[in-house]
């Protein structure tokens, strides 16, 4: 066990986009657990645009408080336990911190979990963590999709993004995803088994989607808002629903807000945002739905992944800019058996 506890502490609200200067390296002394606690070992941490969110302000949690360390979603191996049911060696996955090491009561957001046995800790993070919850409860819920219907996913060969668009199809939808560049788009197409895919960095948006949806659009999974978002306002269909789970093209502050969005009433659509952990007491559906068709080789996953806790801020800064393939995932360390 290391003798510090390295650590990026959030030294600046980001205005614009991200350059990687709003973090701070530090290095502390490794927490020791008190009476409830548990100390953790940081194995993986899950990177997602909700991040810059946390870093700016209030939203479904509270902003990250200037010069504490940089929150995130992550997988660590209880170290040491003073908590009556967790015990050293254990796998765990909760809201912790870019650190090595965290000393926890497991309270805060979204709670402390141990993981399955049969769930590698990688995939914690993903298929059987937020962004699959999110895909799961977006499309079947908040997108209410049926058999037949046209749905458009945006940041499609994102970690929800796809498997919101896969389980579209598993229910007999026909869906057209958006994303940036020709290697993504034909893992959508090939791989995830998408019906089209728009790559937005070399077609015009608004032609494509005329084209690929000559009957409109039914059902809209948005993780990115902007254009994307406005084209698809223009082409909503009656009674069609929009699920609102992100918006990363708000990173960048020039980036206009939809002016279509009158269709919502002459078409009378619904437009509603959530979260993945809105759904508490069918988390256990939705991860035994998208086990199964995971087993059944019906819905795939893509990951990418950075090495390295001093590479934390890199790993988001590629979100942004579009490097990113698939889930954003960091290694910093393995488990002890």
């Amino acid at each position: 066990m290391s003798i510090q506890n390295r650590q990026w502490i959030l030294n600046a609200r980001p205005s614009g986009r991200l350059t990687g200067e709003e973090f701070r390296w530090n290095e502390a002394s490794i927490p020791q657990p008190s009476d409830g606690e548990v100390l953790i070992r940081t194995l993986w941490l899950s990177v997602d645009p909700a991040q810059r969110i946390w870093m700016s302000r209030d939203s479904y949690k509270p902003a990250v408080p200037l010069g504490d360390v940089m929150q995130s979603f992550a997988v660590g191996q209880v170290v040491e336990s003073r908590h009556p049911d967790f015990k050293p060696g254990d796998l765990v996955r909760g809201d912790f911190s870019w650190q090595d090491y965290v000393a926890t009561d497991g309270k805060r957001f979204g709670g402390m979990h141990k993981l399955p046995p049969d769930v590698p800790p990688n995939l914690a993070l993903s298929l059987f963590g937020v962004n699959g919850l999110t895909a799961y409860f977006g499309i079947l819920d908040i997108g209410q999709i049926k058999a037949g219907e046209t749905v458009v996913v945006s940041g499609a060969a994102g970690a929800t993004g796809s498997v919101a668009g896969q389980i579209a199809k598993i229910q007999g939808c026909r869906v057209i995803g958006t994303a940036g560049g020709k290697k993504k788009c034909e893992w959508l197409v090939k791989e995830a088994h998408f019906d089209a895919a728009i790559d937005y960095k070399s077609e015009d948006i608004g032609d494509r989607l005329s084209a690929l949806c000559p009957n409109g659009i039914d059902v809209f999974f948005d993780n990115v808002g902007g254009a994307v978002l406005n084209e698809v306002l223009a082409r909503i269909n009656l009674k069609g629903r929009i699920a609102l789970c992100g918006s990363i093209s708000r990173s960048d502050p020039s980036e206009p807000g939809p002016a279509n969005y009158f269709n919502l009433t002459a078409r009378r659509a619904r437009m509603e945002g959530f979260t993945g952990l809105d759904y508490p007491a069918r988390v256990p559906e939705a991860f035994e739905a998208l086990g199964r068709w995971q087993r059944e080789g019906r819905l795939v996953q893509k990951e990418d992944v950075v090495v390295g806790l001093e590479n934390a801020p890199r790993a988001l800064l590629r979100l942004f800019s579009g490097e990113n393939f698939g889930k954003q995932l960091i290694k910093v360390a393995d488990a002890t058996v």
